[in-house]
C-alpha cells in the first residue's frame, strides 16, 4: 500500500512540475508574439514606385458602369484596387477578408476587384463568390499598367490618385497592412519597422 501512496505523490509532483513548465512556455510564446512585427504585404522589386500618381485608365465594370481608376477623388476616399482570377485559390480564400475591410473601411476607402480573361467566366465567378456589390473589372490593360506579375496583388490609391501601398496580399493581416501603411505614411509595414 505505501508503494501506491508513494507512486501517487510522485506521479502527482510531475504533473504539477510539468504542468508549471507548460504555463512558462505560454507565457514565452506571448512574450515572442509580441515581440515579432508583422511582415505585411510582400513587396515586389519591380512595379509601380509608392508615392507617384497612378496610372489613370477607364475600364467597364462586368455590370457596365464606366470607371476612371487612378483619378483624384473629390469625395477625398481611397481606392483599393485588388487583382484576382477565379482560378486563383488563395484569391477566394481572401474574399471573405475583403468583404470585411471593404464594410469596416467603408468611411474613408472603396474597393474595386480586377481581373482579365473571360467575361463570363468572370461573372459566374462574381456570382459564386457573391461579390455583386463590389465593382469588378476584367481588363488587361488595367493589370498591364499597375505592373501585375503574381496575385493576389492589391495596390491603395489616396484621394489624389497618388499610390500608397502595393504588394502581395495572402492574407487578412496583409490586406489590413496595406491600410496601416497608408495611416502611418510609409509606403510598408516593412518600412516602417526598418
Amino acid at each position: 500500500m505505501t508503494a501506491l501512496a508513494v507512486s501517487n505523490v510522485v506521479l502527482w509532483a510531475l504533473v504539477l512540475t510539468l504542468s508549471a513548465v507548460v504555463l512558462a512556455l505560454i507565457r514565452q510564446l506571448g512574450v515572442l508574439h509580441q515581440r515579432i512585427a508583422p511582415a505585411g504585404a510582400l513587396m515586389l522589386s519591380r512595379g509601380l514606385n509608392l508615392g507617384e500618381p497612378a496610372p489613370v485608365l477607364e475600364v467597364a465594370a462586368l455590370d457596365v458602369r464606366e470607371l476612371r481608376v487612378g483619378l483624384a477623388r473629390d469625395d477625398g476616399r481611397s481606392t483599393l484596387l485588388l487583382f484576382v482570377s477565379p482560378s486563383c485559390p488563395v484569391c477566394k480564400s481572401l474574399l471573405p477578408a475583403v468583404k470585411s475591410s471593404r464594410k469596416d473601411e467603408r468611411s474613408w476607402m472603396d474597393v474595386i476587384l480586377a481581373s482579365d480573361g473571360d467575361a463570363a467566366e468572370q461573372r459566374e465567378f462574381v456570382r459564386a463568390q457573391g461579390l455583386e456589390e463590389i465593382p469588378y473589372v476584367v481588363s488587361a490593360a488595367l493589370g498591364l499598367a499597375y505592373q501585375v506579375s503574381r496575385l493576389p496583388f492589391a495596390a491603395l490609391l489616396d484621394e489624389r490618385g497618388v499610390l500608397r501601398a502595393r504588394g502581395l496580399v495572402n492574407s487578412r493581416e496583409h490586406l489590413e497592412s496595406l491600410f496601416e501603411a497608408k495611416r502611418l505614411g510609409v509606403g510598408s509595414l516593412q518600412e516602417y519597422f526598418s
